[in-house]
């Protein structure tokens, strides 16, 4: 079974292909993948391997683990699954009135009793 494994420290110009190329070397590499800033559009420094197997995987972590490439040096643990973080609403205040609380006389029926 495929064995996720978080990649930390990376340099931010790191491609992909550069990343797969690097844990070839402790076996098959089924996926490599770096974080985009979604705002920016540029690396955040962190990345994901997928090994093909446990044992390629757990030998990725030994080679590659505090290794210096491309000048900084890596992070590499098994990935732990994303945890729920609360959606972020970036609208501001609090309530969902809108209600503006103006003045609202004047209007074509202003005046008048039915």
């Amino acid at each position: 079974m495929a064995k996720k494994l978080y990649v930390g420290g990376l340099p931010y110009s790191t491609t992909d292909a550069e990343l797969k190329d690097a844990f070839s070397q402790a076996g098959t590499v089924a996926s490599a993948v770096i974080i985009i800033d979604k705002m920016s559009g540029r690396s955040k420094g962190f990345g994901f391997v997928e090994m093909s197997s446990d044992e390629e995987a757990q030998k990725a972590i030994e080679l590659m683990n505090g290794k210096d490439f491309g000048g900084r040096t890596l992070t590499v643990n098994e990935a732990r699954p994303m945890e729920e973080r609360p959606r972020r609403d970036f609208r501001g205040g609090g309530g969902g009135s809108n209600d503006r609380g103006g003045y609202s006389g004047g209007g074509r029926d202003s005046g008048r009793s039915w």
